[in-house]
């Protein structure tokens, strides 16, 4: 099984990147996020999934492990095959990912050409638990400080997500049921929310649940 290619990029198409390795072309389908940090040229070094079949073997590439493991979560779900998780991947990065996950944001996982509101449902309701289970990459991390919580933002949106989780987490509140709050908060009032109106709203959403004890 091939993990990896280190060459140079002989040709690029739509879906695609021709790595000559040592003088052997080998024909990797990539994302658009990927295929949009090389060029033809230049020296690259791509982890892979090597997806053995009946009639084919085919390879995809991933610039990192970040997205690799995407990928490799993404296609657990029923539906999702590895050309729809390569087209997840070009709409939505993995920050974005991760929030539209937790958030169940159907709307935002719909962007992705193929998936339309039914296979968003599923693919939120079945990777929610399983982004926990990739410690280096997309869980949910203590950082430094205790009781502060490092968690991506939505690319792009200016949205203090983190903060806000992390003041939730001060609060006695789980890492977890903190991000899907916030950022079922954010997805409703905004790029221009501030940590304050995220917090309170963020409280709202646990509700009924009763404030922790101190």
């Amino acid at each position: 099984m091939i993990a990896k290619l280190t060459g140079r990029i002989d040709s690029l198409g739509r879906d695609f990147a021709v790595i000559d390795v040592g003088g052997v072309g080998y024909l990797v389908f990539c994302s658009g996020r990927t295929l949009g940090r090389i060029a033809v040229g230049s020296a690259v070094s791509v982890l892979v999934e090597t997806h053995v079949r009946e009639d084919h073997i085919h390879l995809y590439g991933f610039i990192d492990a970040v997205e690799r493991d995407w990928f490799r979560v993404l296609t657990t779900v029923q539906g999702v095959g590895a050309k729809l998780g390569l087209a997840i991947l070009s709409t939505l990065d993995a920050d974005a990912l991760f929030t539209a996950v937790a958030a169940g944001d159907r709307a935002a996982l719909s962007r992705a050409p193929g998936v339309g509101p039914k296979l968003a449902g599923r693919i939120a309701s079945e990777l929610k638990e399983k982004i926990a289970a990739l410690p280096q990459t997309l869980e949910i991390r203590e950082a430094p400080v205790a009781g502060r919580v490092q968690q991506p933002v939505a690319s792009g949106s200016g949205v203090p997500i983190t903060d806000a989780v992390s003041a939730l987490v001060n609060l006695g509140f789980g890492a977890s049921e903190a991000l899907v709050a916030v950022s079922r908060a954010a997805s409703e009032l905004g790029t221009e929310a501030s940590v304050e109106t995220l917090i309170r709203s963020g409280l709202k959403g646990l509700a009924p649940r009763e404030h922790p004890a101190a």
